[in-house]
């Protein structure tokens, strides 16, 4: 009986590993191409299901409708681009981010933030004030941001011709540098919900990607471990928050059960090099995120953000992490 016990629980493992892959591919897909066709049978198709059975599943295992996530993503993705490039006009962001209407976008965003397009621009985002006296504390924590800004100090390499920042922080000084990335081919762990500043919860997500790739030969020397982040924490809620663990594959790698597949678009990424403790991650893409993009000439682009780690501390006790920090950008 133990011996059956044992087999049942291992398909049942195996079976949810199987439907966890299905569904990520519907989430990779709807992220991917937001103005596209998201309708219930085309991303049924995308996960092999029965559209009968399919939007069943997909509530059961994201906890959201099919509908309110496609509508959550593309309101929030709305309002991070509005926030990264603020003279774009609201409409042609509405249509990019899929909404068949500016009416359309209009209700879904007041309903999702409290507030208009118009005046999320206006306000800068989620710290809308709710009345004066919280108004001028608004005002008041910017102008001490502004007063504790470190500046960057631009440097002109004479061999490459390239330019580079430096920045000073508390743990040390970080280097930043704007270069063109290749694309990559990586394959994935995916985790919904809150992850910040949990060290055990990336513990056991690289432990098991890892589990899968090592004995696939797919460990070697010129791997990249990576962290990709898809949602910003100031504008989706924590229980929402989408990160994958990753790490660099060959083109064409066959993924199986929860592992999934997935290329990171090439292109201009602000790579910031940083030699941290883990309680330092925070500081590190606050100073390039906002010290650095402040004067830089930059801001963010379209994608995601990554953590490209180029050590294993692990292996050191109290040792730093030597982590790189990509942001896709385009010139302000």
């Amino acid at each position: 009986m133990a011996d059956t016990n044992l087999l049942d629980a291992a398909r049942r493992r195996t079976l949810r590993a199987e439907y966890v892959g299905r569904i990520n591919r519907v989430i990779d897909h709807i992220q991917a191409d937001l103005a596209g066709d998201l309708s219930l049978e085309t991303l049924a198709d995308v996960a092999a299901f029965s559209p009968f059975y399919f939007h069943r599943i997909f509530r059961s295992m994201v906890g959201e409708t099919l509908g309110s996530f496609i509508r959550r993503v593309r309101v929030e993705k709305a309002a991070a681009l509005l926030l990264s490039n603020p003279s774009r006009p609201i409409t042609h962001v509405a249509m990019e981010c899929g909404f068949s209407s500016p009416a359309a976008f209009s209700r879904v965003f007041r309903e999702s933030f409290g507030m208009s397009a118009t005046d999320w621009l206006r306000t800068g985002g989620p710290w809308k004030s709710k009345d004066r006296e919280a108004e001028s504390n608004l005002h008041e924590a910017a102008d001490k941001f502004r007063a504790a800004a470190r500046p960057a100090r631009r440097i002109l390499d004479p061999v490459s011709g390239n330019w580079s920042w430096r920045l000073d922080m508390d743990a040390g000084e970080a280097k930043i540098e704007v270069r063109e990335v290749p694309e990559m081919n990586v394959a994935y762990l995916r985790h919904i919900g809150p992850y910040a500043g949990d060290t055990a919860l990336f513990g056991r997500l690289f432990e098991r990607l890892f589990s899968w790739a090592s004995p696939r030969g797919l460990v070697g020397q010129g791997t990249k471990v990576l962290t990709i982040y898809e949602d910003d924490p100031k504008i989706t809620d924590e229980a929402n928050l989408r990160m994958d663990v990753a790490m660099t594959v060959p083109a064409g790698t066959v993924a199986d059960g929860e592992i999934g597949t997935r290329t990171i678009p090439g292109g201009r990424y602000a790579i910031g090099h940083f030699e941290i403790l883990p309680h330092e991650y925070g500081e590190a893409w606050d100073a390039m995120c906002g010290d650095w993009f402040c004067e830089s000439g930059y801001q963010a682009g379209n994608g995601p953000c990554l953590e490209v780690y180029l050590n294993d501390p692990g292996q050191q006790p109290g040792a730093k992490h030597i982590v790189e920090l990509y942001v896709p950008v385009k010139p302000l």
